[in-house]
């Protein structure tokens, strides 16, 4: 195949689907991996792509490669994750068994909770240290300690959720698209769907930010759960979930 139509493929499915790996190219086209990774440098030069580790991005659109540490998620959109997490507090009744993912916006929503009987389980060091000192009761899950975010991730994470069965999660999302859906940077997404695959019901806690970002690893495709965010910036997302502004 010569190089002008492997150029046509791989930009055909950024078109598609914004973001593509290499073996996903390779496949395509039939091309070596080598192959593939010179096109996308010839590709780039032209500008008609942006290359991140293992594949490509399309132009246009922003794609998160790294997460930011705690301290500075929390300086970042704080009204709006106040309105969020004020809202989802309310969704939580005293009969629930509730997880809460890691998060800047989760550690309010435990702020916000006022004498609940509810059980609550993490993966959040945050969380965990708040919930026995507000008076809840709360469980942590066992794993590796990711630094800078201070979430509890990994084999002995996925393990310790086999063991739940929850009514409601609550999930910290990096980035929401129509054809990605939820993505975060990193293998966290791992213990984001199994914590959601747990749950009776779903909730993504999204700034207005997170929309039009797309992140390295997928979580969830848009209709596993429903979004609490402040503003909704693209009414098709109402064709796939349900979206709840908290104005």
């Amino acid at each position: 195949m010569l190089a002008e139509q492997r150029f046509e493929i791989i930009l055909q499915e950024l078109e598609e689907h914004r973001a593509a790996r290499v073996p996903r190219l390779c496949e395509l086209t039939g091309a070596l991996e080598a192959t593939i990774r010179r096109d996308l440098n010839a590709l780039a030069r032209r500008g008609k792509l942006s290359k991140v580790h293992g594949g490509a991005v399309a132009c246009g659109g922003e794609f998160l490669r790294e997460e930011p540490d705690v301290g500075t998620k929390d300086r970042m959109h704080q009204p709006e994750k106040e309105r969020i997490a004020r809202y989802a507090a309310e969704l939580i009744s005293d009969e629930d068994v509730v997880y809460l993912d890691a998060g800047t916006t989760t550690v309010r929503m435990v702020e916000h909770q006022k004498h609940s009987k509810a059980t609550f389980v993490t993966n959040g060091v945050a969380c965990a240290l708040r919930l026995p000192e507000l008076g809840f009761q709360g469980y942590v899950l066992g794993g590796a300690l990711k630094p800078g975010t201070g979430a509890v991730v990994g084999a002995q994470a996925l393990t310790d959720l086999e063991g739940y069965n929850f009514t409601k999660a609550f999930l910290g999302i990096n980035g929401i698209t129509l054809r990605q859906g939820f993505t975060t940077p990193d293998p966290e997404a791992a213990v984001k769907r199994k914590a959601s695959q747990r749950a009776y019901l779903t909730y993504s806690l999204a700034d207005s930010s997170k929309f039009e970002t797309v992140s390295a690893a997928s979580v969830l495709p848009l209709e596993k759960a429903s979004i609490i965010t402040d503003h909704l910036p693209d009414r098709a997302y109402l064709e796939h979930t349900i979206v709840k502004e908290v104005l």
